[in-house]
């Protein structure tokens, strides 16, 4: 692993902006190279202002969407990422979206599923980054933090709801990972993921390739 590349912007609103600029150029990047843009998002609040600005900048028909994490929730339920990712697509954005199963009767047999329709390596990854420290839904204390052999995984409750997450072999397995992390409550995470703080568990994410863009808030400034 290489130390991540950093970018401060001012705030929230040039950090989607800006974020939204390099996930089309890696696009561009993959779909040229071998023909198809396999790009994993993360829930949250960053993503979707992101999304906002990549309408008419996407190759959409050669996109496919998988989910970083999810919510274990009913179909339609509001908790659920799905619902926001789908919103957040840009009118004819045609990407084709691999939701994850969450709503499964078996669920360990459905994150199996799900593993068997990753691709061997995601051309981009998207993360966030909480508070304390948790990216997907790797979060502190968490069995699914020690999953090694298994690409998908179910977490124990999180904020009053079960996940599914992508584990660190998959994260680490991606030729990009992008950071987009915004607000003042998220200093002291951020200095620890800078350092590669395995105490927290995005410290634990160690693609070969990642950048973050953050806002000043963040970063402390």
């Amino acid at each position: 692993m290489t130390e991540p590349q950093i970018e401060i912007l001012p705030d929230a609103a040039a950090v989607a902006e800006r974020g939204a600029a390099y996930v089309a150029e890696r696009a561009q990047a993959a779909v040229a190279d071998h023909g198809r843009f396999t790009f994993a998002v993360s829930g949250g609040r960053t993503p979707w202002a992101m999304f906002a600005h990549l309408a008419g900048k996407m190759p959409w028909e050669t996109v496919t969407i998988y989910q970083v994490d999810e919510r274990v929730a009913p179909d339609g339920d509001p908790d659920r990422n799905l619902m926001q990712l789908r919103r957040s697509l840009p009118p004819g954005g045609a990407a084709d979206v691999r939701a994850m199963p969450v709503g499964a009767h078996d669920l360990e047999a459905a994150a199996e599923d799900y593993a068997r329709s990753l691709p061997e390596a995601f051309d981009l990854v998207h993360l966030g980054l909480g508070p304390d420290g948790h990216t997907a839904s790797l979060v502190p204390g968490d069995p699914v933090l020690d999953v090694m052999d298994r690409k998908v995984a179910v977490t124990g409750k999180y904020q009053g709801r079960r996940r599914m997450t992508l584990t660190y072999p998959t994260l680490n397995a991606a030729r990009q990972v992008l950071w987009l992390v915004t607000g003042e409550d998220k200093v002291d995470a951020l200095q620890r993921l800078r350092a590669g703080d395995p105490s927290i568990p995005g410290g634990r994410v160690a693609a070969m390739s990642a950048l973050i863009i953050a806002d000043a808030a963040a970063a402390g400034g």
